[in-house]
This record gives structure tokens, sequence and C-alpha cells, in this order.
């Protein structure tokens, strides 16, 4: 069944184990497996392991180059653009944003010197899932992009623990719950 959905990969392209964050080359001729294309990433299947190659880079598996979007040209403040770049960040096993799942409790910013530090209070939908440290760095490197932000905290709480009535009714529609 793997050689049929199988895409051969175009060319070397970077790519961030799932769930460790680890830097990876996915070299051209590998066969990939896409699991999921949400988020400006795609999620591969390779050799037992997941990995996200950014939007970016979609030609090196055959599919669309998917440009992000400048959020700096939004109107708003800047925590405005933050709670939308969040909207583009995905748990790399649920197809729904991390804003629509309640996995985003608090975010606010400081002002610090001549730039801004970021605050995000989030959680996981459990404790001891695996996505985190991937879930993170996405979240972080793409608030990053936003002008004036020199730095990124981000603090995983589980209490309160999340639960599935902290879904937007958006989400719920998305995954067959409503």
């Amino acid at each position: 069944m793997f050689k049929e959905d199988s895409i051969e990969v175009r060319r070397d392209v970077n790519a961030m184990l799932i769930p460790s964050g680890d830097k990876v080359t996915v070299k051209k001729g590998a066969l990939v497996m896409i699991t999921q294309a949400l988020g400006n990433s795609y999620t591969v299947y390779i050799n037992g392991n997941l990995a996200r190659v950014e939007g970016k880079d979609g030609d090196a598996l055959g599919m669309v180059i998917l440009e992000e979007p400048d959020f700096n040209m939004l109107d708003g403040t800047l925590e405005d653009k933050i709670w939308e770049v969040l909207k583009t960040c995905f748990d790399p096993e649920i197809p729904v944003n991390i804003v629509d799942l309640g996995l985003v409790y608090e975010c606010y910013t400081e002002m610090v010197d001549q730039g801004f530090v970021v605050h995000v209070k989030m959680t996981l939908t459990a404790p001891g899932c695996g996505m985190g440290p991937a879930l993170v760095a996405d979240i972080e490197q793409k608030i990053r992009t936003l002008q004036d932000v020199n730095t990124v905290k981000i603090d995983l709480i589980f209490d309160p623990p999340w639960s599935r009535s902290m879904m937007s009714d958006v989400a719920k529609l998305q995954l067959g719950m409503l």
C-alpha cells in the first residue's frame, strides 16, 4: 500500500522530525507519503517517522508551493497579528488550528528595550502529547516573523487540562463533532 500512495522527493529538502523537532534533510529520490497539508506545511511519513516540510518547499514533493502570508501587512495591533499567526499553526496529528482547538489560553506582548517579548500560555491535547516540541517550534518560528518581536516565550501548562469543550464550533464541525 505504501508504494502506491508514496511520492518520490524531487530534490533534497529540509524537514523537521516530529515530535522531536530535530532538523533533517530528506534526500532526492526518497519515498514519502503526505499525511497532512495544513498550516502552510506538509507532514510526511518517511522511514517510519513523521517529518514536517515547509510549504515553500512543496515543489520538492510535487505539490503546490505554499506561500506564507505576510502578517506584518495586516491591520490591527501586534496581538491581533499574533492571533492570526497562531491560526496557521496545526497539531501535526489533528487537522484543526491550535486556536480553534482551544489550546491557546493566553497571548500578550510586553515592550522591552526596542522590541517586544511575546508570551503565549498554551496546552496540548494531552500532557504526554509527543507533538509538543514540534508544535512549540512551529509557533515560535512563525511568531518571530512579525516585526519588532525580539523574543517568544511559550509556556506549556496543563492546568486547566484541555478538553473537547474548549474547541470552537468551527473545530467541532471540522472534526465531525457537531
